[in-house]
Order: C-alpha cells, then structure tokens, then sequence
C-alpha cells in the first residue's frame, strides 16, 4: 500500500514517549531521517542537506550525554524540529530560498533556535521558504495535493508539519505567511503578538511587520511549546486575571474584509459559525474595518520600503541574482518617501487603539474569520492570497490558524482566531473551546 503524504504527529504525545526512552535517541533520529527520505522527495519541504543523518545521530549522543535521564530532561528533548531558511541556525547555511551565495546571509544563531535547544530539541533540518519570505515561491508541494502549493512563505515548515516529518516547525509571518500556509495544509499555525518571539538571527523582510511563529498538528502542541519560545509567558488563569476560562465572545469583522474570501471558504465559515453558536457560544457582528483599503494601502508602504531598505547592500551587490518577483518589490519600495512609511506606522498605531476600542465596547473575546480566501490552488506559480491576514498583522495582533474541515476535494480549510496584542496566552486557552467543537467533541 502506498505510503500516505499527510501523516501530522502530535508534539505533546512525541515529546513525552522520548522523555519516557521510547524510543531511544538514536532509534528516534534513524526513524526521522528514513521518513524524510522517503516522502520529501515527494513534497521537497526541506532544504537538502548532504549528511543529515550523521549531524543528527552526533546531536543525539551529545544530547544524551547532558541527560543521561530522559525523565528529567528539558521538555522538549529530542524532538525533531523544522526551521525556516530564513533563521540562523549553527552548523546549517542560510539560503532565505536564494541564489545569494550563503555567506553572505551568515550571522550568530537566531534566540528562537538558541530556545529550541535549550529545551532539548534537535533541529531536524532547514524548511523551505519562499525567495527572501517574499511572493517568489520555493519547490514546496502540499502533502495533501501535490498539485497545490503549501502557501507561503512558510511554505516548507507548514508541509513539514501535515507531512509527518516533524511536529513542530518554525515559521515567520510578515502579512500571512504562518496562517495561510497552516489553512492550506491542514495544520495549526501560530502568529504571536509581533515581538513576543525576538526577531535576532532572522533574515528580514519588513521589521516593522516580520514576526516568528510555529506550526503543530493541534492547539496542544502550540501550548507547550509557545511557553518556551515567547517571552515572559504566564499560566492562562493568571493571564485572564480572574481564571475564568468561559467560552469566549467571539467577534466577526462584517463588510468588504469579509467579502474578500470566495464564496466556498465564505459557505464554510458561515458553517463553522453556525456549529459554534449551536454549541452556545455568542457570535456578534460588527463593523471593523470600513477603511480596509486603507490599512492595506498603508501596510504595503511599510512592507516595500523595509523590504528594500533590508536589502540595499545585498541588492547593490547581487541584483542579477534575485528572482523577477523579489526584484520589482524591492525597486518599488526603493520609490517609497521614507515620510509616507512614517506615516504609515503612526497610522497603525492609531489603528490598533481603535480596534481595542471597538472590541471592547461590542464585549469580543476573539476575533473570528477564514485563514484564507479559500482552500490551497492549482498550482506553484503562486503562494495564494494573504489578504485575511493582514489587518491583524498590521496591527500586531496574535492569531491562529485552526484546521476547520476540507473541500469536496479534499483540501484543507482554517478557521483563522484573532487575540488582543500580547493576550497570546488567553488567545490559546480560549481558542481550545474552538478546537473541540471544529473537532466535534
């Protein structure tokens, strides 16, 4: 029989059977390398890398040699971990799915990847992202159809995760790189608060925008390992300040946003909300967004002339080099009045007042909408559309990604769950509500 593409492992379940020695390290690391030779040939989700097994296997015994014990080692001891190309990490080149020549890119290890091993994972290998985290698309197929892209840009660690090939990666998110890639896949993505993962050791794209964030098979395995990754996180009923974990107000952004979505990923988010109050939960509609055009206009302005100011050297010296796509960003940003990008980020901070402003007095816990305009499309081509992502982050908002069913094809849908800026421990504890009703328990 032939060896299914999709096959996500639980974080929480992998993580405690190695912490109890079963299997061991070594047994562990043969079984993920096997896999991944076998399958991403198949969805080429990692970056390759000559020796893979041999760099694991040494990371392994030296990782048993600190915890002899696996019961009192750190929490994530020894699992296997993707890392978007675009994040520094010692012993592996930086490519940011580019022809620059990888020195070039070089620089200390990234803090997200120095947390990583701190908590005992192995980095099972670079994931592939899109040229520079932009719009020019890697090799990367979606497990669930070949045919169709993964998103982007996280394109490799969102693959990695519905694949099997690990559980859990990392990504980045500059307007919908975690969240959409997620949808498309079938898995959960997580976009923290802008700036509650340090963004050192990333190559950037827009550092006004650019934030880390994580893929797993389910909300578990976001909780267990976002604690170890975000700064100063706090137990959820602490969090709350009065420990009440109800179900959540959940708010729905009504207008031209909305309509953004295709009528097949609008049909299933008018179901899901359907089952959600069914299940008695309180869904409000309210007017959000009236100058969508607007925010989008301004968050470009911000997104060109960053991404052309990060690349001013290295475009100066190796133009010929970039992809047609990265290129003309780069040279319309170029055009940007440094004036306009200022007014653009005093305007998103008048935009993240307001909308504090309007959830609180409609009384919304979370912001509910479609991951995507629609399910994973035809083709390489293209990444999709990160357009229902991006007024949340522009405003730095943190968001999931929920799997929410799948097309009469078969392709993955998400339910895309917004929080308040640094409520990224309530936004998990009251998205767990969310999650068992999608997963009809």
């Amino acid at each position: 029989m032939e060896e299914s593409l999709v096959r996500p492992r639980s974080l929480i379940r992998e993580a405690a059977a190695l912490r109890a020695g079963v299997p061991t390290l070594a047994v562990h690391v043969d079984r993920l390398c096997a896999r991944i030779d076998r399958i991403d040939p198949l969805i080429h989700a990692f970056v390759a890398e000559p020796g893979r097994t041999d760099r694991l296997q040494a990371e392994a015994r030296a990782l048993t040699a600190r915890h002899p014990d696996p019961a009192t080692a750190p929490p994530l001891y020894g699992v296997a971990v993707g890392v978007k190309d675009i994040v520094r990490v010692d012993g592996l080149p930086t490519h940011a799915g580019s022809a620059l020549p990888p020195g070039v890119l070089a620089g200390p290890q990234a803090t997200v990847v120095d947390r990583l091993r701190a908590a005992g994972a192995l980095v099972a290998g670079k994931t592939v992202t899109a040229e520079f985290a932009g719009s020019a698309p890697g090799p990367t197929r979606n497990p669930h159809h070949p045919g169709h892209t993964p998103g982007g840009s996280s394109s490799g660690s969102a693959a990695a995760v519905a694949a099997g090939l690990v559980p859990l990666a990392i990504g980045t998110q500059t307007v919908g790189s975690v969240i959409r890639p997620a949808a498309y896949c079938g898995v959960v993505g997580f976009r923290p608060t802008y700036g509650r993962i340090p963004a050192d050791g990333v190559v950037p794209n827009a550092p006004s925008l650019d934030t880390l964030g994580l893929f797993t098979a389910d909300l578990a395995g976001v909780a267990l390992a976002a604690p170890l990754l975000c700064d100063d996180w706090a137990a959820p009923d602490a969090a709350d300040g009065s420990g009440d974990l109800r179900g959540p107000v959940l708010g729905v952004p009504v207008g031209s946003y909305l309509e953004r979505a295709r009528p097949e990923a609008l049909k299933a988010f008018r179901e899901q909300l359907d089952r959600l109050s069914a299940r008695g939960l309180t869904v409000r509609h309210i007017d959000l967004l009236p100058d969508f055009d607007e925010l989008a206009r301004q968050l470009q302005v911000v997104n060109r002339f960053e991404t052309a100011a990060s690349h001013a050297d290295w475009f100066t010296r190796f133009g010929g080099l970039y992809r047609p796509e990265t290129a003309a960003g780069i040279r319309h940003g170029r055009a940007v009045d440094p004036a306009d990008r200022e007014a653009a980020l005093r305007a998103r901070e008048r935009f993240r007042e307001r909308l504090a402003e309007q959830r609180r007095r409609a009384g919304v816990d979370l912001l509910l909408a479609p991951s995507a305009t629609g399910p994973a499309p035809l083709g390489l081509d293209s990444t999709g559309d990160a357009v229902m992502s991006l007024p949340w982050s522009y405003a730095g908002l943190p968001a999931l990604s929920l799997p929410a069913g799948v097309t009469a094809e078969g392709l993955p849908l998400g339910l895309q769950v917004v929080g308040e800026a640094w409520g990224d421990e309530r936004l998990l504890a009251r998205a767990a509500v969310l999650e068992r009703v999608l997963d009809g328990s």
